[in-house]
């Protein structure tokens, strides 16, 4: 990727990313006021709006940190499969997204519970989820910070052909 485009898809990986993160801690504060406040209508109010939050931005924010995250690692010498923080980062972002897509159908139900029923106090919430999730982002987060060592097997064997490469040019440029 040219330097110039390669900017642009980081600093679109890291907005969707860090609006992800930045999402579910919104979520997280919803669900705690919805599962431990005594005001029925601050209740009802926090399912609304932790529905709202899915469908609104955390969905949308993990499809496109995936997508984008894909595209990033494609088009940069980290390649998608070459390191394992960048293979095990996919795989967790995976697992959240799953978790999340699934989890939605939860969130809408108590919305729907929430708003229809007289006193929604009782509501379970869906308190392990959601900080599970940020859990999961976080160590994503950490990841893609300090970037630990460690090619797969693939990486090893591109590693090697860019060498093999790089030598026979250098003998053909003598």
């Amino acid at each position: 990727m040219p330097p110039r485009l390669r900017k642009a898809v980081l600093s679109t990986h890291v907005a969707t990313s860090v609006g992800w993160l930045g999402a579910v801690v919104a979520y997280i504060t919803l669900d705690l006021t919805a599962v431990t406040s005594r005001d029925v209508e601050l209740v009802r109010g926090a399912y609304v709006a932790m529905e709202l939050i899915v469908g609104y931005a955390i969905v949308p924010l993990a499809l496109a940190s995936v997508a984008v995250g894909i595209v990033n690692a494609v088009g940069t010498s980290w390649g998608l499969f070459q390191h394992y923080w960048v293979l095990v980062k996919l795989l967790l972002t995976l697992v959240a997204t799953g978790v999340l897509l699934l989890e939605t159908r939860t969130v809408h139900s108590l919305a729907d519970s929430a708003a229809t029923a007289v006193d929604p106090r009782d509501l379970p919430g869906s308190l392990p989820h959601s900080i599970g999730g940020l859990l999961l982002l976080l160590l994503i987060l950490f990841l893609s910070i300090y970037k630990p060592r460690g090619l797969t097997r693939y990486g090893w064997r591109k590693q090697g052909e860019q060498r093999r490469q790089r030598t026979q040019a250098a003998v053909i440029e003598r």
